[in-house]
């Protein structure tokens, strides 16, 4: 699978496992964590995760996930790439580390290779960014992020804490359907070698049934899901982490990340869902 680099020179692969909404029912606890690992035994490595996601539930699943998967001797550790995301009521200076204790608790792991700020709340930058950058020199955690962060908040956070920059990456709501990020926020990132993270890639499973990308993708052999997904993960400095817990649907975007869009496909998908022209506020799910 084809990889970009953070800025510090980390490979990540361009497509991950976003794991929003597991954790939340015990009653499916076992069929989440056999969804995990089945993943793993495809070969995703990177798995995006948060202490919001069933309120350490999800965490708890691929916790499960990994340590069975170890056992089995389908994966190393070193090959994996784990993110998890601190709660904005969590992030103080003091708050951060407890928050992540907890956290590497559920996971079994000794260290998160990417933690974020899930979003800006109420504790300063200032304090998040200290906090995260201790965890790191602590060996807790491998880099520092954030998350749903527009073009204002980071360069807030260049300010606070200083250029150049050590947040690793921001991740955010991109997709075909919802490209404002690419105005203002991924040239930005992009400046500094900061990758974008794109969650609900698909809008959630939305883009599978529009009528146009479903027209141009049976063209080209492919479902509108695959050729929405392949599309970011074209983008340079852009790496995809939809959700999926379906073997098929685990599969069907494993596929995607072997896409190769040509620039007449490229230059067809903005003619059906056009590059914005001017700054819009960034979407939040």
């Amino acid at each position: 699978m084809k990889t970009l680099q953070l800025a510090a020179g980390t490979p990540l692969p361009v497509l991950g496992l976003g794991t929003w909404r597991l954790g939340e029912d015990r009653a499916l606890r076992s069929s989440e964590v056999a969804a995990v690992r089945a993943a793993i035994e495809m070969g995703y490595r990177l798995i995006d995760t948060a202490e919001m996601y069933g309120e350490g539930g999800a965490e708890e699943v691929i916790g499960q996930a990994i340590a069975e998967s170890l056992r089995a001797g389908d994966v190393k550790r070193e090959e994996l790439f784990i993110v998890s995301k601190v709660y904005p009521h969590n992030a103080s200076r003091k708050g951060t580390p407890a928050a992540c204790a907890r956290s590497l608790a559920r996971l079994g792991l000794e260290r998160i290779d990417l933690y974020l700020l899930h979003w800006r709340g109420e504790h300063p930058l200032a304090e998040t960014c200290e906090a995260m950058r201790k965890l790191a020199a602590d060996g807790r955690i491998r880099h520092w992020g954030v998350s749903n962060f527009d073009t204002g908040d980071m360069e807030e956070l260049a300010a606070v804490c200083g250029e150049p920059l050590d947040c690793a990456a921001n991740q955010v709501y991109y997709s075909v359907g919802e490209r404002g990020p690419e105005f203002s926020l991924l040239p930005w990132q992009r400046a500094r070698g900061m990758p974008l993270m794109a969650y609900s890639p698909i809008d959630q499973g939305a883009l599978a049934g529009d009528s146009a990308l479903k027209k141009m993708a049976q063209r080209l052999g492919v479902t509108a899901a695959q050729l929405a997904l392949a599309w970011v993960i074209a983008q340079p400095g852009v790496l995809a982490i939809p959700k999926a817990v379906r073997e098929a649907h685990l599969r069907e975007n494993l596929a995607a990340a072997d896409l190769r869009l040509s620039a007449d496909d490229l230059a067809e998908i903005d003619r059906l869902h056009p590059p914005p022209r001017r700054k819009t506020p960034l979407a939040v799910i």
